[in-house]
This record gives structure tokens, C-alpha cells and sequence, in this order.
């Protein structure tokens, strides 16, 4: 047993205050050969418009709707919904085999009207009118539904059927679990320390800018977070207590869009690909409980690990014990930090 420990080195766990959960960290492994799967990198350019997306502007779905000819984001009700508002009330309190009918709804948000250019390559004022979309569908499904999950999947590795820009919104009647377990320990945080857990954990990151944050500037702070699990996960973080994204200023919006433009060139610098990732905002839930303990916050999952064609899996101690990672965020902050505010398409 060595006497000196070194979290650069050594194996350590660390725990996430969001999920109670502990993450697995072994740098040492990362020095070892990697003989495993690599997956073939996605074409690195794609025509502005093309006949047969079903996203594109003017274009049929598969339902025979058309597209109108759009220029602003667009946002339809998914053609497959998850979720269905007139979902028969059921429910049972079998102990094992408990089940309850879901109600909600399930959108498609288009980016962009260009087929071609991803999150990164958009110009400011176009992800600055995503954002006032994203405010738009929490202002009009909120009144229905108390979570509101707006999220992105980002490449085919990621599970993307179409590679048209544009993400997707689901609205559900209840709470669900990872959501429901976010807010009990942030409003435990809140009680027995008296702060809000996001921002007293962002004001502690600030100290050491050098060590987790890769980009920020004076609204928001994007960073590697000292629990991540997979090897490039990310924060987003407003730097004054927002619980929901309806609470942002004009200035606010802008410089989310600043920020999320500044991370995501980094993400496809860093392999020199169109990077993929799943993303999702967490806000606070539109119910009457009390949410002064919550932060609004964005999460990037991205599972690239070694390059653009070697990903990281999630299996075997993943699956029957608890998350765990070869590169320490640290290590990870410092790579996205050194990349690029140029996109590599446009150097």
C-alpha cells in the first residue's frame, strides 16, 4: 500500500450529490492498449436540404403531414409519441407488480432549417431563437404537466435516427425517478445547509477555475463536474439562482447561447467530428411544492472516449455495481478546456 495518495493516480470513488450515487474512477487504466470496438465516424459535411428527410422544410412525414417551409425553429408532435395525453386513468398498488397509467406529450424541435449544421456550427442569433423555443413549449406545457424534459440525442452512436438538427420535448404527468431523486436531495441540501446545492457547488468550482471548468463567461459556467461518469460529461450553469428557464433575461439568453456554442465547437475539436452526445435540461417542476432549493442546469452525455471512433460502454461492473471512468474529470476539463474557440470546419 503506497503512503501518498494521488487522485491523478490512484483509485478513489467519488460521489454525485444529485443522485446519492458514487462513481468509480481508475486512472491507471487509462495508460493501458485499447484493442476494443471502434465505430465508423459519421460523413463530415451533408447537403443543406435533402428530398427524403422528414425534418427538412417542406418535406412529408411519415404520417403524410408536410413541413411547412420554415426558417425559425419548428416544433411538431412526434409522429412515434412516447407519451399520449389521453392515456386511459389506471393504476394498481400491487407491490410487485405496481403500474399506473402516464399521461403527457412528446414534440420534435428543428434547430434549423439547414440539414447540414449541428448545434456548433449555427450562428448565434439561430440557437438564441432555440432557447426562446424551448421557454415557448415549457410555457405551454407546463399548464399540463409538471416535468418538462427537453433533451437532444446527438449522432448516430448516440442513438439518433435522423442526423437533421433538432432534439426533442417530453412532457409527463408525473415526476420521473432520476428527476424525483434530484429533488429530494437538493431540497435535503437546502435544509441542512441552508444553500442551494448547485450554486454552492459552482461558487466552490470558481475558486479553482483551473481544475473542472472549460468555458465561461458572466452568465454562465460550463464544466467537467467532479462526479462525471462518462469520460466528457459536462454541467451548464447560470451563475445567479435560476429555477426555470422561463426566468431568463434577454442578456441571459444570449450568453446561453454563447456558452452552449463555445462547449460544443470544443466537443467536435476535440476528435475533429461532428460529436455526439445526449443532452437535457433539469429545471425545477412545475407543481406547488416550494423550489427555491433547485438550479436550473443542462447535462451533455456524450460517449466518445478515446477518439471518434472509440466509445465508452456502460457494462458489466457498470451495470451490476456503479459507474466508473478511466480519465479523471480533471483530466478531461483540462482537454476540452485546450481546444479551440474555432470550429474546426471553419479553421
Amino acid at each position: 500500500m503506497t503512503d501518498n495518495f494521488a487522485a491523478a493516480d490512484h483509485p478513489h470513488r467519488r460521489y454525485n450529490p444529485l443522485t446519492g450515487d458514487y462513481v468509480l474512477v481508475s486512472p491507471h487504466r487509462a495508460k493501458r492498449p485499447w484493442q476494443g470496438q471502434t465505430e465508423p465516424t459519421e460523413a463530415t459535411s451533408a447537403p443543406a436540404y435533402v428530398e427524403d428527410c422528414f425534418l427538412c422544410p417542406g418535406n412529408l412525414r411519415v404520417t403524410g403531414e408536410r413541413n411547412p417551409v420554415y426558417q425559425r425553429p419548428f416544433v411538431f408532435t412526434n409522429d412515434f409519441a412516447a407519451l399520449k395525453a389521453d392515456t386511459p386513468e389506471y393504476h394498481n398498488d400491487d407491490p410487485l407488480f405496481k403500474l399506473h397509467a402516464e399521461q403527457g406529450e412528446s414534440r420534435v424541435v428543428c434547430y434549423s432549417a439547414d440539414h447540414s449544421l449541428t448545434l456548433p456550427e449555427l450562428p448565434l442569433p439561430q440557437i438564441k431563437l432555440v432557447i426562446e423555443e424551448w421557454i415557448n413549449q415549457y410555457r405551454d406545457l407546463s399548464t399540463r404537466y409538471q416535468w418538462v424534459q427537453i433533451f437532444e440525442n446527438k449522432g448516430a452512436i448516440n442513438g439518433c435516427s435522423n442526423p437533421h438538427p433538432h432534439g426533442q420535448i417530453w412532457a409527463s404527468a408525473n415526476l420521473p425517478s432520476l428527476v424525483a431523486t434530484k429533488d429530494r436531495l437538493q431540497k435535503d441540501y437546502f435544509i441542512e445547509q441552508g444553500k442551494v446545492l448547485l450554486l454552492d457547488y459552482l461558487n466552490r468550482e470558481l475558486t479553482q477555475p483551473e481544475q473542472r471548468v472549460v468555458v465561461h463567461n458572466p452568465h454562465w459556467v460550463a464544466l467537467v463536474p467532479f462526479w462525471a461518469a462518462w469520460p466528457y460529461e459536462t454541467l451548464v450553469l447560470p451563475r445567479r439562482h435560476i429555477t426555470q428557464m422561463t426566468e431568463l433575461t434577454e442578456e441571459e439568453k444570449a450568453a446561453l447561447a454563447d456558452i452552449l456554442k463555445q462547449l460544443t465547437i470544443r466537443y467536435d475539436n476535440l476528435f475533429n467530428c461532428s460529436f455526439p452526445y445526449s443532452m437535457g435540461w433539469h429545471c425545477a417542476p412545475f407543481n406547488q411544492n416550494d423550489h427555491q432549493h433547485w438550479l436550473l442546469h443542462a447535462i451533455f452525455y456524450p460517449p466518445l472516449l478515446r477518439s471518434a471512433s472509440i466509445k465508452k460502454f456502460m457494462v458489466g461492473y457498470e451495470m451490476l455495481c456503479e459507474s466508473q471512468r478511466d480519465i479523471t474529470p480533471e483530466q478531461a476539463a483540462d482537454l476540452l478546456r485546450q481546444q479551440s474557440a474555432v470550429h474546426y470546419k471553419s479553421a
